[in-house]
């Protein structure tokens, strides 16, 4: 189904060819089997390495993707968001430390201790309206920010304010009612008028249900036959949490800006990538791997899954707009980002399995708590290590040595670590370029 490629490609010095020849088959690895449809940036400060559009942004009439394709971002909104919490602390119209309340005087009595930067960095202990039972009927229905705070503005917190991390789109979505509280403005209007516009950001907007949007990508999720059209989602619902779409382009532009000092104060800067718990910042995942700095967001909607990751030691940015949904652009932008850094990559094809005695296999049986509701059961079947995530069907794990293993049906590997006894405490979930360990917390 994926015929056509819209390309795009620039090479800045020979030395690069051979690294895009194999970013071109970690990507195509992807397109050959309908896993990504979508548009692809990577670029080392100005100098574009790699930027082309895959598959089409739309199916039915067979419009390939380009560079210029609009996307769906999905949660990389959160960093926008942030950016104009920070503005307007800068400005003095608030302060993040300032509680929610003094904004939002009939708060109920449980946010009395919640801070603006306890929603910034997903530790308010508000539920995500996203895991409520009732999301599905509020999805495709028009709302307003403040219809949506009353989502959940009665719900019991999941935890202390500041106790705990745990993602929630309620908290995003707040601010961005805060913001149009304190501006007697949209958020649209602010975002588009203090981030968009100055940057030159032209590809990028809020999106929209009836507005006509030149070069935007219809969404499309995985079905029995191939891609299908994805369910309809009102754009007033993700709200300031997930409702901006952009370019791989206007991205660049972003991320040259929000890091070369055009968008926010340098103190502003350092307080938006200082993670607080779980590696999470302000809007931003910051973790150290390999020895480098690395700032990234994911985003996923109905028929869209992104990724946006930045290393600022090498002014290194990558960008991976999909209008598929999956796992695919989190681990093109992994493979891509390790290739720019001229590590070794290892496609989910060229992976060999060995066979591992069923003495072996029985140590690893057990269950390791990859997040609090989320558990990695493990047995053994008829000589094979088999895993189970919570809510999903079993799954066969391959051996590439005694302690390595990977999936076939995503692209996933899963290593297992002893202590110096030989007991396996842990197992580290490779995925999407990112590394995520569970310890192990039961037989």
């Amino acid at each position: 189904m994926i015929r056509r490629i819209a390309v795009l490609v620039f090479l800045t010095c020979s030395a690069w060819a051979q690294d895009v020849a194999r970013m071109e088959q970690v990507i195509q690895s992807y397109t050959a089997n309908q896993q990504f449809m979508g548009s692809v940036l990577v670029a080392k400060g100005a100098d574009v390495i790699l930027n082309k559009g895959y598959g089409y942004a739309n199916l039915e009439w067979d419009v390939p993707n380009s560079p210029a394709t609009k996307f769906r971002l999905g949660s990389i909104t959160k960093q926008f968001t942030a950016v104009s919490i920070l503005l307007l602390q800068e400005r003095g119209k608030l302060n993040i430390q300032d509680p929610v309340k003094k904004y939002m005087p009939d708060a109920p009595a449980a946010w009395d201790k919640i801070t603006i930067y306890h929603l910034l960095t997903h530790t308010s202990g508000i539920p995500s309206f996203t895991g409520f039972p009732e999301y599905t009927k509020w999805e495709p229905l028009a709302t307003t920010p403040a219809e949506e705070v009353a989502w959940f503005r009665d719900k019991r917190l999941d935890f202390a304010p500041g106790e705990k991390w745990s993602y929630s789109n309620s908290g995003y979505v707040l601010l961005g009612y805060l913001i149009e509280k304190i501006t007697s403005a949209t958020y649209e209007k602010f975002v588009r008028e203090n981030i968009l516009i100055p940057l030159g950001m032209k590809d990028s907007g809020y999106d929209s249900n009836s507005a006509v949007i030149a070069r935007r990508a219809a969404g499309y999720s995985p079905g029995k036959n191939g891609p299908e059209n994805a369910s309809f989602v009102n754009m007033t619902v993700p709200f300031a949490a997930g409702a901006l779409y952009s370019t791989t382009e206007d991205l660049l532009k972003w991320e040259q800006g929000l890091f070369g000092g055009k968008v926010l104060s340098a103190a502003s800067l350092e307080t938006m990538t200082t993670p607080f718990k779980n590696d999470y910042a302000c809007g931003l995942f910051v973790q150290n791997k390999n020895g480098r700095k690395e700032i990234q967001h994911g985003g996923g909607i109905a028929g869209f899954n992104t990724q946006l990751t930045y290393f600022p030691d090498d002014k290194l940015t990558v960008v991976v707009l999909g209008n598929l949904n999956g796992a695919a652009p989190g681990n093109i932008a992994g493979n891509l980002s390790a290739l720019a850094h001229g590590e070794a990559v290892t496609l989910q094809t060229e992976r060999k399995e060995i066979q591992v005695s069923p003495q072996i296999l029985a140590k690893y049986a057990g269950r390791y708590e990859l997040r609090p509701g989320i558990v990695a059961t493990m047995t053994v079947e008829d000589g094979r290590l088999m895993s189970q995530l919570t809510g999903q069907p079993k799954v066969g794990l391959f051996a590439e040595s005694e302690t390595k293993f990977f999936l076939k049906v995503v692209d996933a590997q899963i290593e297992f670590l002893k202590d110096s006894t030989g007991a396996v405490t842990h197992l580290i979930l490779h995925q999407g370029g990112q590394d995520q360990k569970a310890p192990r917390i039961g037989d």
